[in-house]
């Protein structure tokens, strides 16, 4: 455990992640807590993704770019052309 790490003792009863939670439950959850604890979820989820193997993170680069292209095949997301994300991007640096 990190030296920064707090152990925190959870009635199950109160709040317990299992496989029946979704992911939107237990991002809904995240998202009720306090802005330091969110912060520090956010921290430690980061970190144990730093641990990844690189097949392992191929393997979800190339789900998500499998995901996005199945939205934008089926209409669910519409693209911007890159002459608008361009445009918008230099706007940012004026």
């Amino acid at each position: 455990m990190p030296a920064d790490a707090q152990e925190i003792d959870v009635d199950a009863t109160v709040w317990s992640y299992n496989q029946a939670m979704d992911f939107l439950s237990l991002e809904r959850e995240a998202l009720a807590l306090p802005a330091d604890e969110r912060a520090r979820l956010a921290r430690d989820l980061l970190a144990s993704l730093e641990s990844l193997s690189d097949k392992e993170l191929e393997e979800l680069w190339r789900a998500e770019a499998s995901a996005r292209a199945k939205e934008l095949r089926s209409g669910d997301v519409k693209g911007i052309p890159a002459e608008d994300v361009y445009r918008e991007a230099e706007a940012l640096f004026r």
